[in-house]
């Protein structure tokens, strides 16, 4: 496959990409487990169908010590064990974040106040910001055809 647009020549896109990427340092900051991150940016990019995104975040999260049983489950994590409370109601967000055209009402009251147990408000914006965040690579992957396969963990920081 190749891609229809390349993202980091096109004038218009890599600045955009810049942006994106300067964001995504207040999220970082925010306090919020890299790993739990990691996880919800690969639960919403294997909802979202985004080939490169999924590639890169199974990678940087086994190049970061996750188990492979942990990332091999990400996408059933409520029937598995190996997920944290904390972890759980991320990725609940996540998803219903990720999928607000299934649901009128957006993200339900539940899901909100069960990530307010375990995040404080700085860190609850930081997973808001992340959900969006990865929402948006995926779209723009996903528009473009990007490949996935040659993703080296690291590579983009």
């Amino acid at each position: 496959m190749d891609a229809r647009l390349d993202m980091f020549t096109n004038p218009v896109l890599g600045k955009f990409i810049k942006h994106l990427n300067s964001a995504w340092r207040a999220v970082l900051d925010a306090g919020v487990p890299l790993a739990t991150l990691e996880l919800v940016e690969l639960r919403a990019s294997q909802i979202n169908g985004c080939a490169y995104c999924v590639d890169m975040h199974s990678k940087d999260l086994a190049h970061h010590g996750e188990t492979a049983v942990r990332i091999n489950l990400v996408a059933v994590w409520r029937e598995a064990t190996v997920f944290t409370d904390a972890e759980r109601a991320a990725l609940a967000l996540a998803e219903e974040g990720t999928r607000l055209a299934d649901a009128a009402g957006g993200v339900s009251d539940d899901v909100w106040l069960n990530a307010a147990k375990y995040y404080d408000e700085n860190q609850l914006a930081a997973l808001v910001a992340a959900i969006a965040g990865i929402n948006t690579w995926n779209r723009l992957n996903v528009i473009t055809q990007q490949p996935a396969g040659d993703y080296v963990p690291g590579q983009w920081g």
